[in-house]
């Protein structure tokens, strides 16, 4: 997968992280062509091992939470047999899926596990617009709002949105590259236009304030401080209780 430059991404992307007090917003578009070279080839190979490439495998049904799609595990969705897998797509489709995900967080994860359950396809664009807007309008307010239009406009110029299949990669908390504690929610999507054999992945999570805090080390300082605030307070009561015992 080969990472395409678009100036539209690289601009929103800078106003992607998004502090909000409670949270930090740290979110990315990224567009890739299909066109598969080097690494990709031999990862391909490996993959057709286990299938044909015209082989369809089974997906997730898509989840029904548009804050935190990610968050949701299987169980919570019901038992198997309620909902049962509901999508498919080829062995070749979810290879893309795959190898964009080990593009995007090269080298820091790797994905070459993955599994076809571990993937959904939405039921529509505008499902994924809905739980998209809601999750930034409800975490980030107004700076979202004066970046929606351009996000989406940029995506659209960049993919075509309307002749896109799309796609979420729904992980369990293991193979979650947002599974760290203090990770409150995120999101995945991918959206794929054959015609033009390249995906945009959007990818987009909110980290609380306070994790952030304590790995940087102002969390244990700022709680020192507290306690010696509280210790001082309570000096002055135990002094003003000697004063009147006078």
């Amino acid at each position: 997968m080969k990472l395409l430059e678009n100036e539209k991404f690289e601009a929103i992307n800078s106003r992607l992280t998004i502090e909000t007090g409670d949270c930090r917003i740290i979110g990315r578009i990224e567009s890739y062509s299909c066109k598969m070279a080097g690494d990709d080839k031999h990862m391909f190979k490996q993959f057709c091992a286990e299938g044909e490439p015209h082989l369809l495998q089974a997906l997730s049904p898509p989840q029904t939470s548009g804050i935190s799609p990610n968050k949701l595990s299987k169980s919570q969705s019901g038992d198997e047999g309620e909902h049962p897998l509901c999508d498919t797509c080829c062995r070749k489709t979810l290879f893309y899926l795959i190898a964009t995900l080990n593009a995007s967080f090269k080298p820091d994860y790797d994905f070459s596990r993955a599994k076809s359950h571990d993937f959904s396809k939405e039921p529509s664009l505008s499902w994924v617009t809905n739980a998209v807007n809601s999750s930034l309008s409800s975490a980030a307010g107004g700076e979202f709002g004066d970046l929606k239009p351009l996000l989406w406009k940029a995506i659209d110029d960049e993919i075509g949105m309307n002749e896109c299949d799309i796609y979420s990669y729904n992980p369990d908390l293991d193979s979650d590259p947002y599974g760290e504690e203090g990770s409150l929610w995120s999101f995945n999507y991918f959206f794929y236009n054959k015609k033009l054999k390249r995906i945009v992945f959007f990818t987009c999570r909110s980290v609380s304030a306070y994790s952030l805090l304590r790995d940087s080390g102002l969390a244990s300082e700022f709680d020192m401080e507290l306690d010696e605030e509280d210790g001082v307070s309570d000096d002055c009561e135990d002094e003003e209780a000697g004063c009147g015992m006078d």
